[in-house]
C-alpha cells in the first residue's frame, strides 16, 4: 500500500470484521432481552395493525449515511477540511513569519513522522491527532515551500503546485477507467518499494542534516544524475500511490465500513498528496539547478 493507513484499512476492508466495531473501535456483544423486539420487528405482529404492516414495508430502506457507513461524499468533504487546515497554516508559515522557515522544517519533519506512524498503527481512530497531524503538514509545506521559493523563485512553487494537481487528476482518470490497474500483486511490490524508499529517505535525512552531506542535500550531489534518478523515481512511486489510495477508498464504500474510518481515509490521502508535492519540488529544483 502508499502508507501503513490505507494497508490497515484494507486488512479491515477484506477481513470482513468492520461490522463488528462501535464507535470506539470496541465489538459490542449485546444480548435480546426477552420481550424486546430484536433487529427488523418493530414488536409482535398481532399488536400491529394492517396499516402500520404496510407502512412499515413501504418505508425505504436505509441509506448509507443513516446506517452510519463510509460514503465517498464524506470521504471528499473530511479531506477538505484536513487539505484546508494544512493549507492554512502553511500560508501562515509562509507570508507570517518566512524567516522562521528553516528553523520550522525538522520538528515539522519529526512531528509529521512520528504523529503519522502512531495514527497509522493506533488501534483506535482519533480524530484530533488527525487533525494534528494536518497542523504539522502545514508547518512541514510551508516551510519547505518558502526555502526553495527564496532560492529558486515563485515560478517554481507555481509549477510544482500545478504539476501536484494534475497529477492526482490524470492518476485519478487513470484508475477510473481501468488505464492504471492496482492488484494484490502491484499492492505487494509497491509497499516493498516504498518501505524501501523511505528507509533511503530517512538515511539520507539524517545524512544532510546530521552531517552536511554535499551542502545539505544527502548522499548524492544536487541535480545530479543519480540525485535526479531518485526524484523522478519517488514522483512515480507517489503518483501510483494515489491510484491505489483511490482503490482503498473504492473498496471501503464497498465493504461498509464505519463511518469513522472516513476520517482515516481522508487523512490516507493528505499523507500521499503532500508526499507527491515535495517530491515533484525537490525534482523540479534539481531540474531548474541544472539550467
Amino acid at each position: 500500500m502508499s502508507n501503513p493507513v490505507f494497508d490497515r484499512i484494507d486488512k479491515v476492508s477484506s477481513s470482513g470484521g468492520y461490522a463488528t466495531f462501535d464507535s470506539r473501535g470496541q465489538a459490542p456483544r449485546q444480548t435480546p432481552q426477552q420481550g424486546q423486539p430484536q433487529y427488523g420487528q418493530y414488536g409482535q405482529p398481532q399488536d400491529m395493525s394492517s396499516q402500520q404492516l404496510n407502512d412499515m414495508y413501504n418505508q425505504p430502506s436505509a441509506s448509507a449515511v443513516q446506517a452510519g457507513r463510509v460514503t465517498v461524499d464524506d470521504v471528499v468533504m473530511k479531506a477538505l477540511g484536513l487539505f484546508g487546515i494544512m493549507l492554512v497554516v502553511a500560508c501562515a508559515v509562509a507570508f507570517v513569519v518566512p524567516a522562521m522557515s528553516p528553523v520550522i522544517i525538522l520538528p515539522a519533519i519529526l512531528g509529521s513522522l512520528g504523529l503519522g506512524l502512531f495514527i497509522a498503527f493506533k488501534k483506535t481512530i482519533s480524530v484530533p491527532l488527525i487533525v494534528a497531524y494536518a497542523v504539522f503538514q502545514g508547518l512541514l509545506v510551508g516551510s519547505v515551500t518558502t526555502v526553495y521559493g527564496n532560492r529558486f523563485g515563485d515560478q517554481l512553487i507555481t509549477t510544482a503546485v500545478v504539476a501536484t494537481l494534475s497529477v492526482f487528476v490524470a492518476m485519478f482518470a487513470g484508475w477510473k477507467f481501468g488505464l492504471v490497474k492496482v492488484t494484490s500483486k502491484s499492492r505487494r511490490i509497491f509497499t516493498l518499494a516504498i518501505f524501501g524508499y523511505l528507509i533511503f529517505a530517512v538515511a539520507n535525512f539524517v545524512a544532510a542534516w546530521a552531517f552536511g552531506a554535499n551542502e545539505g542535500w544527502g548522499f548524492f550531489g544536487f541535480g545530479s544524475p543519480i540525485s535526479i534518478g531518485i526524484s523522478i523515481l519517488a514522483v512515480g512511486l507517489a503518483s501510483y500511490s494515489l491510484a491505489m489510495d483511490f482503490d482503498s477508498i473504492d473498496r471501503a464504500v464497498e465493504a461498509q465500513l464505519p463511518q469513522q474510518y472516513s476520517w482515516l481515509l481522508a487523512h490516507g490521502l493528505l499523507v500521499t498528496v503532500v508526499w507527491l508535492y515535495l517530491e515533484i519540488l525537490r525534482l523540479l529544483a534539481q531540474l531548474q539547478g541544472r539550467d
